[in-house]
């Protein structure tokens, strides 16, 4: 076993083709399909589920693959630690972060990016528990989400301002004229909201039914861009956190903020303290916390 056949698997899991996957890892689908079997037989499992194309990963599989990214985050910690033992801060710096947080992500990474020129971000977008899992499968470096049920004995948290809610529209379609929207005003206007499960739509849900309100809910997404999507062609509004700089994407686009809304679940950026973890990720969340309490 090698560290090209754990990449292998990974990217397989990636692109779910294998010839994608092999054009991923520059290499012929041939030799990626003998590599991955020879993996197979020497754990003596099944790990692909095969046919004409890729049909996804048995139970086993799925289990090695869990396995293979830690295994090779680890082997990425260690180059980076490598050449932080020379002086250097280099790697990708892996971040957790829930839908529609009130930090705007680039306030963190401009700083870190211009503060360390050989470093790179992936940034992705995940619930609360899905990103405390992962930190604690050393499959995140860093992850902002909401704290309340987090056990700060294994976690350092710096702790984010509580998330206030405004109302996002297109000026070409909607017009507010107050300074602050009132909830039961909102429940006349068709929105969009964030997929139902999730913090920040459970507080929103909470906001209204004290009121004894139903929300006028046209279209739910899990994903940021479509509800803005949605937004742009005129189908609804949005309920948004107010100075994450939505509203700065499009020059149509305006925020209101909305009276007493605010939500419940406070944010937070955490590391995990249990090691290993990497000179990177410690640094980067000492200057997190350096420029979060600027």
């Amino acid at each position: 076993m090698d560290i090209k056949q754990l990449k292998y698997l990974i990217a397989l899991d990636q692109t779910k083709h294998f010839g994608q996957a092999a054009a991923l890892c520059h290499i012929t689908q041939p030799t990626l399909s003998m590599r991955i079997r020879r993996l197979e037989e020497e754990l003596d499992l099944e790990l692909i589920a095969r046919s004409q194309r890729f049909e996804g990963f048995t139970e086993a599989g799925e289990r090695i693959l869990a396995w293979a990214k830690t295994v090779l985050a680890a082997h990425d910690g260690l180059h980076a630690e490598a050449a932080n033992c020379r002086g250097q801060l280099v790697g990708s710096l892996r971040i957790g972060m829930v839908p529609l947080a009130s930090q705007n992500p680039m306030q963190l990474i401009k700083p870190l990016a211009e503060m360390f020129p050989e470093l790179r971000f992936q940034v992705l977008s995940m619930t609360s528990e899905q990103i405390i899992d992962q930190l604690n499968r050393n499959q995140l470096d860093l992850g902002m989400c909401y704290v309340d049920q987090v056990n700060t004995a294994y976690f350092d948290v710096i702790e984010m301002n509580s998330t206030d809610l405004g109302v996002l529209y297109d000026r070409r379609f909607f017009d507010f004229a107050e300074q602050e929207v009132r909830w039961e005003s909102l429940s006349n206007i068709p929105l969009g909201l964030l997929s139902k499960g999730m913090h920040y739509r459970h507080s929103i849900d909470l906001s209204f039914g004290s009121k004894g309100l139903v929300p006028q809910t046209v279209i739910e997404s899990n994903s940021t861009f479509h509800l803005i999507q949605a937004v742009t062609s005129g189908l609804c509004c949005a309920i948004m956190p107010l100075n994450s700089g939505l509203e700065e994407l499009n020059e149509q686009l305006s925020i209101v903020p909305i009276e007493k809304a605010v939500v419940h679940s406070p944010l937070g950026l955490l590391k995990r303290k249990q090691e290993p973890y990497s000179a990177m990720t410690d640094q980067c969340f000492a200057e997190a916390r350096n420029i979060f309490n600027q």
